[in-house]
C-alpha cells in the first residue's frame, strides 16, 4: 500500500538540500525505492529545481533566428509545464523516475500517466543511457509529447576536464531530442537548458553546446525539419545565457527581439503587443493578441450561430484547420444547454465547445453570453481541464457592443473564480489587427487587477492563500513508496544523516571496493572542501568515513560519496545484465509480485518469522526466467538433482538488485566472515538473524533455492572453495560453518524466490 511521509527542515538541512538536492533524491530512489519531493527551499543557481516551485511564467518570446535550412531557434522565458508547443523536453535522469526539478513539475502537472508510460518503458527496455532521449504522452499537460532527455551529470564540485568530458553526451543528448522531433514529425519543441540544474553543468557552457549543436545538426540533416525548435526557461540567468549563446552562434548581428518582429504585422498600436494578466481567486486571466484555432490549451470556445461553421468569421477559421470532420461531428452531435462538445480535430486541444448565444427567440442577449461563458467553465472544470481559450464571442454577426462583450466576459470569469476549487488559465484571445476590441477588454483586465489588488480584500485574500496553498510552503520533504516499510527506513535514514550526523558520516557498503580511479579522483576533490575522507575496511567490510570541520560540509560531501555508490551499483548491474546475456542468450526481465494474505504461499512462510518476534508486512514473489535458466544450467553443471531453502538477510537497497541480478557477496556480508569471502545463506530465521546482526526496525529476508553440492567446512579468507583432493582443477561445491550455515561462490548457485519485508515487535519471543 502507497506510504507517505513529511521530513520537515530546519537549520542547516536546508542549506544542505539546497546543495545538494540532485544527490539526495538519487540516494533516496536508490536506496529505499521512495520518491523524494522537495519543498520550500530557495534552489538559487538550480533552476531545473526552482521550476518545480514556481509559480506559472507569462510566455515571452526573448530574440529569433532563423537556420539555413529553415528552422526558426527562439529563445523563451517562460513555464514548460504551461507552455504551448507540441512537445516538451523533460531533463530526465536515466531510470526516469521524476522526481525532483523539472521532472517533477512536468510529471506533478501532467499527472501519473507521464510516471507510468515511464516505468512501463524502462520495465521492458532497461534504464536509458547518458545521451538518450525517448517519446512519451504529455497527460494533461497542454503539449502532445515529452521527450525524456538524460543528460551527464556532474558533482557539484566539478573539475574543467569533467566539463570537457561531458560534453559529447550532452552534445548527444541535443542529437537525440532532435531525432525524436524528426520520427514523430513535430513542428515546434520547447527545450530546457538540460543537465545544467540539477546535474550541475556549467550555465555558459550548457547554453554554447545545446545552441551549437542545433544548429550543427539542421546543417547535415535531411528529411522532416520543424518549424521552430524553442530554447525554454523559467529563469533569468538560463534565458540572458541561451540568449546570448544564439547571438554569438547564430549570427553576428543583434538578435531580433519579440516587440520587433511582431511590431511591423499590420497592428495600428503597440498596445496590443504584449500579454495582460490578472489573477481572480485560482483563476489566471490572461488577455493576448493571437488567431483563436492557434491555441494551444485543454479547450477552445467557438461561437455559432447554428450548427453550420460556414457562418461566422471564428467558425471558418476554426473549421479550416480543424477539418471536415469537425462539421460532421457537430450535425450529429447532441446539444446540451448552451454548448456542443466536438473533439479537436486538427486543433492542439483536447476539446472544442461551440457556444450558441441566442435565447429561444434566437436574440443574442448579454444574459445568454453571461450564461454560455459560465457554462463553459462548468464543463471544463468538470472534466478536469486546466486552461481554456475563448474569443471575443459576439463581437462579430451577433453584434453585442465590444465593450459590452468585455464586461459580460470578464465578469462571468470572475463570478465562476468564486467557486473553483484549482488552479485554471483563462484567455481571451483576441485577432491581431482588431484593436477597439483589444482596448475594451484591456480596460476590465485593469479592473480586474485593481480589484484583485483593493486594500479591503487583503486580508481575505492572504486567508484564501492559506487555504488553497498559494503561500510558499514550509521547507520538507515528501516521501512517497510503495509501502510504510520503505517511507519510514528512508525517514529514518534521513533524519539520521541531515539531524544526527555530529562531525562525522560512516557509510558501509561493500561496492566501495568497486571504486576506480575516477571515483577516487572525485573523493580527493571533495577532501579540499574542508572534510577528511577515510576508507576501511575490516573483517569484511568496506566502509567510507567522512568527517572535518563544519557538519554541513560532512553532510553534504557524505551525500556526494552515497550518489558516487549508486552509480557504482548501476554500473555492475549493466555489466552483470551483459554476462547473463552473454550466457542465456536471453534478456533479463523480472517481476517482484506481491503476496496477498490469503494465498497460501503466504501462511505457509509468516509462521518462520513471527515465532521469532517479527511481523510479515510485505511479502513478494520473484519471478526471473534468465535467473532460473542459470541456476537449473549450474545445477547440471554440479550435477545436483535437489537444492536446500535457504535464507539472507540484506539491506533494503539490495532488494532489487537481487531479484534483478540475483546474489552477490557485496549485498550482505555477515559480521564474522569465518567460513570464507563469499555469499553466506543461512538454513533457519534465527541463524540468518545472527550472521546479520542489524539494528533497523524493519528487516528484508531473501528466501532462496541454494545448490550446495559437495561441501567441506570453510575457513577465514578463501574466496574459492577448497580443492577436492591433490588436483587443484577439482573443487568443491561450497563450504559451510556448521549444520546452518553455507557458503557459496558463484551466485548462480542460489535462486532468488521470495522477498518478506518483517517489523520487529517489542519484545522477541523464545
Amino acid at each position: 500500500m502507497a506510504s507517505q511521509l513529511d521530513v520537515p527542515l530546519h537549520g542547516s538541512s536546508v542549506n544542505i538540500v539546497r546543495q545538494c538536492g540532485s544527490a539526495l533524491s538519487d540516494v533516496i530512489q536508490s536506496k529505499f525505492g521512495c520518491v523524494a519531493i522537495i519543498d520550500g527551499v530557495d534552489f538559487e543557481g538550480d533552476p531545473s529545481i526552482a521550476q518545480q516551485r514556481r509559480p506559472t511564467v507569462v510566455p515571452k518570446k526573448k530574440c529569433e533566428f532563423t537556420l539555413h535550412a529553415g528552422v526558426k531557434v527562439s529563445v523563451w522565458k517562460a513555464d514548460l509545464t504551461n507552455f504551448p508547443v507540441e512537445a516538451v523536453v523533460n531533463a530526465a535522469n536515466e531510470r526516469l523516475q521524476h522526481y525532483g526539478g523539472l521532472a517533477s513539475a512536468l510529471s506533478l502537472a501532467g499527472g501519473p500517466q507521464i510516471q507510468q508510460q515511464s516505468d512501463d518503458h524502462t520495465r521492458v527496455h532497461g534504464n536509458l543511457k547518458t545521451g538518450d532521449a525517448i517519446v512519451t504522452d504529455a497527460g494533461s499537460l497542454p503539449c502532445c509529447k515529452i521527450i525524456h532527455a538524460v543528460g551527464p551529470q556532474l558533482f557539484a564540485h566539478h573539475s574543467k576536464n569533467d566539463v570537457y568530458n561531458a560534453e559529447p553526451l550532452l552534445e548527444k543528448a541535443i542529437r537525440s531530442i532532435l531525432d525524436r522531433v524528426k520520427e514523430n514529425r513535430l513542428n515546434t519543441v520547447a527545450i530546457p537548458a538540460i543537465s545544467s540544474g540539477l546535474f550541475h553543468y556549467p550555465l555558459p557552457q550548457c547554453a554554447d553546446t545545446i545552441v551549437r549543436t542545433v544548429k550543427r545538426y539542421y546543417e547535415r540533416s535531411s528529411g522532416h525539419h520543424p518549424k521552430e525548435i524553442m530554447l525554454v526557461n523559467n529563469d533569468d540567468p538560463s534565458v540572458n545565457e541561451m540568449e546570448k549563446a544564439c547571438a554569438q552562434i547564430l549570427g553576428s548581428r543583434a538578435p531580433v527581439t519579440y516587440s520587433q518582429a511582431t511590431a511591423g504585422g499590420g497592428s495600428k498600436g503597440s498596445a496590443n503587443t504584449s500579454a495582460l494578466t490578472a489573477q481572480i481567486e485560482n483563476v489566471h486571466v490572461t488577455l493576448k493578441t493571437g488567431c483563436i484555432e492557434d491555441q494551444w490549451t485543454d479547450v477552445i470556445v467557438n461561437t455559432v450561430y447554428n450548427r453550420d461553421l460556414n457562418q461566422g468569421l471564428i467558425s471558418k477559421a476554426l473549421l479550416q484547420k480543424a477539418g471536415s470532420g469537425m462539421q460532421k461531428e457537430m450535425y450529429a452531435a447532441s446539444k446540451n444547454g448552451n454548448v456542443i462538445i466536438t473533439k479537436p480535430y486538427n486543433l492542439q486541444c483536447k476539446e472544442v465547445y461551440h457556444t450558441s448565444c441566442t435565447d429561444k427567440y434566437q436574440i443574442a442577449t448579454q444574459q445568454t453570453l453571461y450564461n454560455s461563458v459560465l457554462e463553459c467553465l462548468a464543463k471544463a472544470q468538470a472534466k478536469g481541464y486546466k486552461s481554456i481559450a475563448f474569443p471575443a464571442i459576439g463581437t462579430g454577426g451577433l453584434g453585442f457592443n465590444k465593450k459590452d462583450a468585455a464586461w459580460t466576459m470578464s465578469a462571468a470569469v470572475k463570478e465562476y473564480a468564486k467557486k473553483l476549487p484549482y488552479k485554471m488559465d483563462v484567455y481571451f484571445v483576441i485577432f491581431p489587427s482588431d484593436d477597439e476590441t483589444f482596448k475594451a477588454f484591456e480596460e476590465q483586465m485593469k479592473q480586474l487587477k485593481q480589484k484583485a489588488s483593493h486594500p479591503s480584500s487583503t486580508h481575505e485574500s492572504e486567508r484564501r492563500d492559506d487555504f488553497h496553498g498559494s503561500r510558499a510552503p514550509p521547507p520538507q520533504i515528501t516521501l512517497k513508496g510503495s509501502s510504510d516499510a520503505a517511507t519510514r527506513e528512508a525517514e529514518r535514514w534521513l533524519q539520521g544523516l541531515l539531524f544526527g550526523s555530529s562531525g562525522a558520516v560512516v557509510i558501509c557498503n561493500n561496492f566501495i571496493q568497486h571504486f576506480g580511479e575516477e571515483e577516487h579522483r572525485q573523493l580527493s576533490r571533495l577532501m579540499k572542501k574542508a572534510v577528511s575522507i577515510e576508507e576501511l575496511f575490516e573483517i569484511g567490510r568496506a566502509s567510507i568515513i567522512v568527517h572535518g570541520g563544519l557538519n554541513e560540509d560532512v553532510v553534504v560531501a557524505g551525500l556526494q560519496v552515497e550518489a558516487m555508490l549508486c552509480n557504482i551499483q548501476r554500473k555492475f548491474i549493466t555489466e552483470e545484465e551483459s554476462a547473463m546475456f552473454q550466457i542465456s542468450r536471453q534478456d533479463v526481465s523480472f517481476e517482484r509480485k506481491m503476496i496477498s494474505y490469503s494465498n497460501p504461499e503466504y501462511s505457509a512462510r509468516t509462521i518462520d518469522f513471527t515465532s521469532k518476534g517479527l511481523d510479515v508486512v510485505k511479502m513478494e514473489k520473484v519471478e526471473n526466467a534468465t535467473l532460473k535458466m542459470l541456476f537449473d544450467l549450474k545445477k547440471n553443471q554440479l550435477g545436483c538433482s535437489t537444492s536446500q531453502k535457504m535464507f539472507q538477510c540484506i539491506p533494503a537497497q539490495f532488494c532489487e538488485m537481487v531479484a534483478h541480478i540475483g546474489f552477490h557477496a557485496e549485498y550482505a556480508p555477515p559480521d564474522d566472515p569465518a567460513c570464507g569471502e563469499g555469499i553466506y545463506f543461512a538454513r533457519t530465521v534465527t541463524k540468518a538473524m545472527e550472521v546479520w546482526k542489524q539494528p533497523d526496525e524493519y528487516l528484508h529476508f531473501v528466501e532462496a533455492e541454494v545448490v550446495t553440492g559437495n561441501s567441506c567446512p570453510g575457513k577465514r579468507g578463501l574466496i574459492l572453495p577448497p580443492a577436492v583432493g591433490t588436483d587443484p582443477q577439482i573443487l568443491h561445491d561450497s563450504v559451510s560453518g556448521g549444520p546452518d550455515i553455507s557458503v557459496i561462490f558463484s551466485g548462480y548457485q542460489a535462486l532468488p524466490k521470495y522477498i518478506i519485508t518483517c517489523k520487529r515487535y517489542r519484545r522477541e519471543f523464545p
